[in-house]
């Protein structure tokens, strides 16, 4: 089938694009993810009543667009999988490990746990987080939690502030958790659940770009969580950000990458490999 004029990115512009997403955002668009970036751009060509995606490449890099949407054009390109309850072994591992450890060092003073998801996505991740530490807290544990989840787009984190997901994605959710903690709709009709206000108290949202050279996020967080974002960036990237990440580590702190994320070789400084997806800062503080 012919595509329609416009209906394709000038390769110039194509080739902007991904020059401009790996520089803000660290992730490389190369030629054979043209076609998905051209199908997530489409709503933005409609969403500005354009003639196409030709017309939309001028309008960035020759009308000057660019920093007005450049925004939309983040939110766009940018992938945001997640699921409730994704790997489980490692909220396993925060739950049977990580935190005894930490409140081991604690000698005996109640746990004020910190934790960031620091690829939030819509919330998933963070929610999951709330759901196993407010668990532990009913079973005993004496601690308490805060929560913060950040994301480059924010579209997504609209999404995950709102605290409702369709009852496909809360199916990983186990049934005791469910009747717990998500509120399903009065009307079985519109197949979705929101997070219950108490667990959402314990959670907050910001935007943060881990490109950044510095994180607005405060020091002294116990668990960082940054899964299946690392991916899609280069070892050098890899590097700076786990770096920056630990730096907001407590000693003894964790962070916790994907089971699909190598980070063998990349020799960041300030954190230990416990396992292929866990390192720890050393209670010493360095290496």
């Amino acid at each position: 089938m012919q595509l329609e004029i416009g209906s394709v990115l000038q390769d110039g512009h194509y080739r902007s694009i991904a020059a401009l997403i790996e520089e803000r955002v660290g992730i490389q668009l190369p030629a054979v993810k043209r076609t998905m970036v051209e199908g997530r751009l489409r709503k933005r060509v409609r969403a500005l009543d354009l003639d196409g995606l030709d017309a939309y490449g001028r309008l960035l890099f020759e009308e000057g667009f660019l920093a007005q949407e450049l925004t939309h054009l983040i939110d766009c390109v940018t992938t945001n999988k997640t699921d409730f309850f994704r790997e489980p072994s490692h909220f396993d591992f925060l739950r049977e490990e990580a935190v005894p450890r930490l409140a081991a060092q604690g000698r005996g003073r109640p746990l004020r746990l910190k934790v960031w998801s620091a690829a939030a996505s819509i919330g998933a991740e963070a929610y999951t987080l709330a759901m196993v530490l407010d668990d532990m807290v009913r079973a005993g544990h004496e601690m308490s939690y805060g929560i913060l989840g950040t994301d480059i787009s924010t579209q997504v984190l609209a999404v995950a502030a709102r605290g409702i997901y369709a009852t496909d994605m809360l199916a990983p959710v186990p049934p005791e958790y469910r009747r717990r903690y998500v509120m399903e709709a009065r009307d079985p009709a519109r197949r979705e659940g929101r997070i219950v206000p108490e667990l959402r108290r314990q959670v907050r949202f910001r935007h943060l770009n881990l490109m950044d050279d510095t994180y607005p996020v405060e020091s002294g967080v116990h668990v960082i969580f940054c899964r299946n974002v690392l991916i899609y960036f280069d070892k050098p990237t890899q590097k700076k950000v786990v770096e920056h990440l630990a730096q907001h580590l407590v000693p003894g702190g964790f962070l916790v990458v994907g089971h699909s994320e190598s980070m063998a070789g990349i020799g960041a400084a300030g954190v230990v490999q416990e396992t292929s997806s866990i390192f720890r800062r050393p209670e010493g503080g360095g290496r």
